[in-house]
């Protein structure tokens, strides 16, 4: 709330403001009491933002969706349909920010139905665990839900898509190394991946002979001088239209290696 005034004054300011607004002659007097209604309620935007905070989403980001959404709530709030202003914002600002985790603050995002249910089963488990006095099991949840145990635990598994740990982290104190120590290995069938899709790519920029030669010299192990008499030519002409394929194929790869050197030390 604005420091200088009362939620009862800031309630009586907005109202005016609204009145003028309804009032005003021109687009810029219209935005500059927009302007002032949205700065009397910035602090609402903050105290809301705070309540998502620690769910993986940014406080800055958060604090933005929160005043996108005052703003529109300016633009479309009439007065006299709601108790306060500040009754009408609250609502819009919350489903503003519900729709942002819904949309955008999955890492891996779930199906909508996953979404959905993990919303009703979050406010379910709450109900249960005031009533039963303990944690609520997998079972207890989905009857009151009404779905299977099978799709409660499979909420479970997605709910990790929305805040997933991160490989730096320590698994249990800060002298013990982070979980990517444990799942780093040396694949050198990966380290060649990059190159392997790079070769692809350029072998299918040869023609149907080129890659039939290819083919034959190093799938089916045929040596220069059987290839030579398989197509009717000699020996140095296939040596000759190798070398020449093979050049071409590794000044490809040495380019896009490059371009991705350039990229990487770019970002």
């Amino acid at each position: 709330m604005h420091p200088r005034l009362s939620f009862a004054e800031r309630d009586h300011e907005t109202a005016e403001l609204f009145e003028k607004l309804q009032h005003s002659s021109s687009t810029e007097e219209s935005e500059q009491v927009v302007e002032h209604i949205v700065h009397l309620y910035l602090d609402l935007c903050t105290t809301m933002a705070g309540r998502y905070e620690g769910r993986g989403i940014e406080h800055d980001d958060l604090v933005q969706v929160a005043r996108l959404a005052l703003v529109k709530a300016v633009r479309r709030y009439e007065p006299g349909h709601a108790p306060s202003f500040a009754a009408y914002a609250v609502p819009t600002i919350s489903g503003e920010l519900k729709r942002w985790f819904r949309d955008r603050g999955w890492v891996v995002r779930p199906p909508r139905r996953l979404q959905e249910l993990r919303v009703n089963l979050q406010s379910i488990r709450a109900q249960l665990e005031q009533e039963l006095g303990a944690t609520p099991s997998d079972t207890e949840l989905a009857a009151a839900v009404g779905v299977s145990v099978e799709d409660v635990r499979e909420v479970a598994s997605a709910a990790t898509g929305f805040r997933p740990l991160s490989l730096d982290c320590s698994p249990a104190d800060d002298e013990r190394p982070g979980l990517s120590a444990f799942l780093a290995a040396d694949d050198e069938e990966m380290e060649a991946a990059d190159d392997r899709v790079c070769l692809s790519e350029a072998l299918t920029e040869l023609d149907d002979d080129e890659r039939e030669l290819l083919l034959m010299r190093y799938v089916e192990g045929m040596t220069q001088r059987e290839i030579g008499e398989a197509r009717g030519v000699s020996q140095m002409q296939v040596s000759r239209t190798l070398r020449r394929i093979t050049v071409r194929l590794h000044d490809q790869l040495v380019e896009h290696r490059d371009m991705g050197e350039r990229m990487s030390t770019a970002s």
